[in-house]
């Protein structure tokens, strides 16, 4: 491989250098990842933790897990769990044992180095939306089945926002991608539209195998270099209730042997695959949690892991699932203190029902991403243009969606709550009095392009002057600010050399047949 240090760059530097201090499109705020300097909505009292504990550790030894991965069982039985064909019971002391060996807090770090995410403590993480398979605009007016295309432009999207942390998963499937070759397609519009943290799908080891080389290969990095910390992560779902799939595991064991990030996130629905109460539902996520998180830290002790909750309720008139409710605020504030409990760091989502970006997705949405805030969540998934219960993606969304994951940005910006002589202001107070007005003395000017909160999407006129203005709705702004985010982007640099490496292995696992499919 040549040498990176002698690599010629291209592309992508003005891009690069606009998005680190707000980018030209927009004026949005600097790549700055948030602390979240909120003392956590702690609902439960002690005697509730320990009950939801006790919940949890009793599924775990009394009815068990199904783990339908045959070298996860092997491992299993070699800790001692208790193993009944697929099923595996596993005592308290041995969860709480390898549980105490994950990092309550760990880094990331990308091919762009200035891109590297801190997981854990009080930091609080957004990541766009992933793995919709379809796609909505105002421009085409319904729903669609997502393409490469589309997926390109959620790319952009992603990387052109300074309030998205991390890449998830495909911001949209791209159906027209043939699924044996879809994954080395994505990634590599990933790896070359991005430069920041990536994730895999645990679908087979074809899949993990060769993102985890795309991203050594992004990152210019030797074997070892890669392996020595995370450079990526993947997040698995359990198959709830109780049970967990083969190639997931089979998927977080290849990326634990060799040191990468894994979150894990039951999709445990209230009411329909977990106990309809939030207690119960939210002992039964932690049970399916917790024991995928013992057996990788059996394998490896100390690899990163984080504890997901995506517990929510569902329409019990139509079985549908329902997000931003009350009872997945209470759940995801509930899952947070569990989390802190075990010294894990936490994942949730900004969710949303809706179909369309309309009043609804931006209450239901706003509640998910509050409800991260009071949860103490450290990794928020979904966080920018979700529809429809993750079946639909909308750039529209998206860049609303970044209006209020800047607004939290903003609302954790530790000028909001300085104390000092400058911010209590007695001059600025005493020179008004009684009588005047602080629109011009010294204090106000010195301060006012930076002392409140600027939207980029939000319109703050009067109705005459909005109606003068053309009347222009939220989700038709969002429209106008995609087309001309789009047309203008940049990609972020990245050497010839390895831009070339990595076409090269695409051509390369294309031509041996991807990974196998069933069709």
């Amino acid at each position: 491989m040549a040498d990176t240090k002698t690599r010629k760059r291209r592309g992508g530097g003005r891009a690069g250098a606009a998005a680190r201090r707000g980018s030209a499109a927009i004026d949005q705020m600097p790549w700055n990842p948030p602390i979240n300097t909120d003392q956590p909505t702690e609902p439960l009292d002690q005697d509730g933790i320990e009950a939801i504990h006790d919940g949890a550790m009793r599924i775990l030894e009394e009815i068990g897990i199904e783990f339908y991965n045959e070298e996860a069982i092997g491992i299993l039985r070699e800790a001692g769990c208790t193993i009944e064909g697929d099923n595996v019971r596993m005592g308290r002391d041995f969860v709480m044992e390898m549980v105490a060996k994950a990092p309550s807090q760990f880094s990331i770090t990308p091919r762009n180095p200035s891109r590297k995410i801190e997981i854990g403590g009080k930091n609080l993480l957004f990541g766009n939306v992933s793995s919709p398979p379809n796609y909505w605009d105002m421009e085409i007016g319904t729903k669609v089945p997502g393409n490469r295309e589309m997926c390109r432009n959620l790319l952009k999207l992603t990387q052109y926002f300074n309030c998205i942390h991390f890449a998830g998963g495909y911001p949209v499937e791209p159906v027209d991608i043939h699924a044996s070759v879809r994954h080395l397609d994505v990634l590599y519009d990933k790896l070359t539209l991005t430069d920041k943290a990536m994730h895999a799908y645990s679908l087979g080891k074809e899949r993990v195998e060769d993102v985890m080389e795309m991203v050594r290969i992004a990152g210019g990095h030797s074997h070892e270099e890669f392996e020595a910390t995370p450079r990526m992560y993947t997040n698995i779902n359990s198959t709830s209730p109780l049970k967990h799939d083969h190639p997931m595991i089979d998927g977080c064991l290849r990326l634990a042997r060799r040191g990468q990030a894994i979150v894990v996130t039951p999709f445990t629905l209230a009411g329909a695959m977990a106990p309809v109460t939030m207690a119960g539902a939210v002992a039964q996520s932690l049970a399916e949690a917790l024991c995928a998180i013992a057996l990788f830290q059996y394998v490896r002790p100390g690899i990163p892991c984080v504890i997901g909750t995506f517990t929510s309720n569902v329409d019990m008139k139509s079985g549908a699932p329902a997000f931003g409710t009350p009872e997945y605020m209470r759940s995801t504030q509930m899952t947070g203190q569990m989390a802190r409990y075990y010294g894990l760091p936490m994942r949730s989502s900004g969710v949303c029902a809706a179909n369309v970006p309309d009043g609804q997705s931006v209450w239901e949405t706003s509640n998910s991403l509050w409800a991260a805030v009071q949860s103490g969540t450290n990794m928020v998934y979904h966080a920018a243009g979700w529809l429809e219960g993750g079946l639909i993606a909308s750039p529209e969304k998206f860049i609303m969606d970044c209006e209020i994951l800047q607004q939290i940005q903003r609302y954790m910006d530790p000028a909001l709550t300085a104390t000092g002589p400058d911010e209590i202001a007695l001059d600025a107070i005493r020179s008004v009095g009684n009588d005047g007005h602080f629109f011009g003395i010294q204090h106000t000017q010195d301060r006012y392009t930076t002392a409140f909160y600027q939207p980029f999407l939000s319109d703050w006129k009067n109705y005459e002057g909005w109606d003068v203005a053309g009347g222009i709705w939220t989700a038709e702004r969002a429209h106008h600010m995609f087309k001309e985010i789009i047309s203008s982007f940049e990609p972020p640099a990245i050497d010839d050399g390895i831009r070339d490496e990595l076409a090269d292995f695409v051509a390369r696992r294309k031509a041996e047949g991807g990974a196998p499919t069933d069709f």
